[in-house]
């Protein structure tokens, strides 16, 4: 189960979820109250969260990561990678967001990896599994195979994060990286090595307007034929 919430939490932080989950979540979003709750505590205990974000969790991360779902194609049989998942964004958010999704959260380290598992079997998360180990190591990349998607969020600079991401994207397939305003910036600086890693034509895209208050920036990067 879900640690039990510290006594130095403020109970109106754990807030009512914005009139936008409900359309993002569906039927999941007694799910996605519980991994707020989780994050709100346990996760700040942990130290996966700040405490100046504990009041933002829905809007700045929650509901930001699980847009990204809006963007990815709705076919059967599409298999997604987070990497350097953290503690769970944005692919636990997406995993809620989109069921039909089978996702697997990559992440190195021990303390981390245990908390996604936790969550993962507290949550009854059938479409997710988890996975110890760096996105860019040999023998994850043969553990795992290769996906029609493969996400991140605030795990490293782009030219960096397309050599670790590129690699696990099948033919056709797509690396989608949650980015800040920076990223044309990023995209101009960091071309040739997201060229040397096999990526195509990238393009950038908004995720989430007019549904959320705080809409995602998601670049797009294609591994090329």
């Amino acid at each position: 189960m879900f640690h039990v919430k510290p006594p130095e939490t403020d109970p109106e932080e754990l807030a009512t979820p914005p009139s936008a989950a409900e359309a993002i979540f569906g039927t999941n979003l007694d799910m996605a109250i519980a991994y707020h709750r989780s994050l709100a505590t346990d996760g700040a205990v942990r130290g996966f969260i700040g405490p100046r974000e504990i009041p933002r969790l829905w809007d700045r991360h929650i509901l930001n990561c699980a847009v990204l779902g809006e963007i990815i194609p709705r076919v059967d049989g599409i298999r997604v990678a987070d990497i350097g998942s953290g503690a769970g964004l944005p692919g636990i958010p997406l995993a809620l967001a989109r069921p039909d999704l089978d996702i697997t959260l990559i992440e190195p380290l021990l303390k981390r990896s245990t908390y996604l598992s936790e969550v993962v079997d507290d949550l009854g998360l059938e479409n997710v599994t988890v996975v110890r180990g760096r996105a860019e190591e040999k023998a994850v990349r043969e553990q795992v195979g290769r996906f029609r998607v493969v996400t991140s969020r605030a795990v490293a600079p782009l030219g960096k994060l397309a050599g670790w991401s590129l690699p696990l994207v099948a033919r056709g397939g797509e690396m989608m990286a949650l980015k800040g305003s920076s990223v044309r910036e990023e995209l101009d600086r960091d071309a040739r090595e997201i060229n040397r890693a096999g990526g195509g034509p990238a393009r950038i895209v908004t995720a989430g307007e007019g549904v959320v208050d705080e809409p995602a920036t998601v670049i797009v990067i294609p591994r090329r034929r």
